[in-house]
């Protein structure tokens, strides 16, 4: 066997004129379409067009061009069954040994801001995939490439031996069909989400590897990093890393919840983080101002942590992030004079976000988590309480100041692993209690890092009490006001506690468990 005939059809020419130039000095005749066509005559590469072939014109405004019997007949006849080489002879057909296809831009068409559905719809790609498919189905006969990446090594495998070995084959085989279904997957969730049907019978998604990581969780379990072909700017996979190691899998979840948090916020925030839980937060005039409240929420567990930003590090601030010892820093940017000073930290990675994206469009994002046996899914938690929308349930009203740290704990608790409790004050965190398994529990664990602090500091829970304990522990603690759901049969336990100590408690009517 030997590769005498490429058809060659690409949106993406990346390469294309000098693999083309190549296979032609090889002996291999080319034929090829539209736009390719053109290029590749232009270049001075001889080919054939694909009307020459099938004997019909290109028609529809090429919709219609490759979808024939003589095409798809060169794609699928197997090359060691005499039935198949008799009906090639008797119909005068050629093989194809070669295909070069890649897909109209679907992702890059949808990308686009206000494109309209028809555009979308006419990017849609027909011909490609089914050429794509069957040439990967007759792999063992025919070479299939989606990818120019894969050029180099489907050249050095012609000129040794005129064909590629069929290992070579068989991998891409694979990805042709891994290139075809995340294509189709684009479309199906793109016409879901037109259609109003965001969780259809069938879910699918794809994503697209960004790196391969040391490992996942611990040493022996293999991981890699993947982004949605869309994402949003200001994301953790479009961010871009301007110094340090590798970001390793324990890296980007922590980075991704510091990220969620610091979103949350429109002052100047920073946010610090361990294990996926906010260790500190702070809101301040400036980010040296928040940093300062984020470090002081707990010295202890920032160290070794992750921290994210709202605002450009300058100067300043890098130099007090540069006291201790950081894994991550995150922010939309960092001035000359502080990436001199943090760079001089070799093993710190810092991450350039960019613009952060705006919270809506985390509106229309559905959450996958893997089970054994499967996976559920579920539309991104982006609620945001509504202070006019609070209801005060007990004798006194929380004050303008109360409230205000009300409302900073409530964005912090959604975030925080159930049960959570986050007591605040000063636009700052003072303690977290997160991941118990009674709530009482958790509010023991944040009132007792808090310590004195407590005492006219709010609190702010992720779900309702289920009994009056835990506002006997606020009110002995010097807590002055709660902010929580309700919706617990035993509410009016916790409220007749809050009104005996004098204790302001709003309601929400929204809960934020985080699993």
């Amino acid at each position: 066997m030997s590769i005498k005939r490429a058809l060659v059809s690409v949106s993406d020419k990346r390469g294309i004129v000098e693999f083309c130039r190549e296979l032609s000095k090889l002996g291999v005749e080319i034929v090829s379409t539209g736009g390719t066509s053109s290029l590749l005559s232009k270049e001075g590469i001889p080919v054939i067009g694909i009307s020459e072939v099938t004997g019909f014109p290109e028609i529809m405004d090429g919709r219609v061009k490759t979808l024939h019997p003589v095409v798809h007949s060169g794609l699928l006849a197997v090359r060691d069954n005499e039935e198949h080489q008799r009906q090639m002879k008797e119909l005068g057909l050629d093989y194809i040994d070669l295909v070069v296809v890649n897909l109209y831009p679907f992702a890059e068409t949808i990308a686009k801001p206000g494109v309209t559905y028809e555009d979308a719809i006419e990017n849609i790609d027909i011909g490609g995939p089914t050429m794509l498919r069957s040439a990967a189905k007759n792999h063992a006969f025919v070479s299939v490439v989606v990818d120019a990446d894969d050029y180099s090594t489907v050249l050095e495998e012609i000129r040794k031996d005129g064909d590629t070995e069929l290992n070579t084959r068989k991998r891409l085989a694979a990805k042709v069909f891994r290139h075809t279904a995340a294509y189709d997957a684009l479309i199906s969730d793109y016409l879901s989400n037109v259609t109003g049907d965001p969780l259809p019978e069938r879910y699918t998604v794809t994503y697209e590897k960004i790196q391969d990581l040391r490992y996942g969780e611990n040493p022996h379990q293999q991981a890699a990093f993947y982004r949605e072909p869309l994402a949003a700017k200001g994301t953790l996979t479009t961010a871009k890393q301007l110094h340090g190691k590798e970001l390793s899998y324990n890296n980007i979840n922590d980075a991704n919840a510091a990220l969620q948090i610091v979103k949350e916020f429109s002052e100047p925030t920073v946010v610090a983080v361990k294990h996926m839980n906010p260790c500190g937060v702070g809101i301040g005039g400036s980010i040296y101002e928040a940093y300062n409240k984020a470090y002081a929420a707990d010295p202890t567990s920032i160290f070794g942590g992750i921290v994210a930003a709202n605002r450009i590090i300058d100067g300043d601030t890098a130099n007090k992030l540069s006291e201790i010892f950081l894994e991550i820093i995150l922010a939309p940017g960092f001035t000359k004079e502080a990436l001199e000073i943090l760079t001089k930290k070799k093993n710190i990675r810092l991450l350039d976000l960019g613009e952060l994206s705006p919270a809506e469009q985390a509106k229309s994002r559905y959450v996958v988590t893997s089970i054994e046996g499967g996976m559920v899914v579920q539309q991104n938690d982006v609620h945001a309480v509504d202070p006019d929308a609070l209801t005060v349930v007990t004798e006194r009203a929380p004050s303008e100041e109360e409230l205000k740290q009300l409302l900073f704990s409530w964005k912090v608790v959604k975030h925080v692993k159930s049960n959570a409790i986050v007591l605040a004050a000063d636009n700052m965190t003072i303690g977290v209690g997160a991941g118990q398994m009674n709530r009482v529990g958790a509010a023991k664990i944040a009132i007792e890092q808090a310590g004195d602090k407590a005492k006219g500091a709010v609190l702010a829970s992720d779900a309702f009490f289920p009994m009056g304990d835990t506002l006997e522990l606020a009110a002995k603690a010097g807590i002055t006001a709660v902010i929580q759901p309700g919706g617990s049969i035993k509410d009016e336990e916790s409220i007749k506690v809050a009104n005996e100590y004098g204790i302001a408690m709003v309601f929400t009517g929204v809960r934020h468990f985080k699993h």
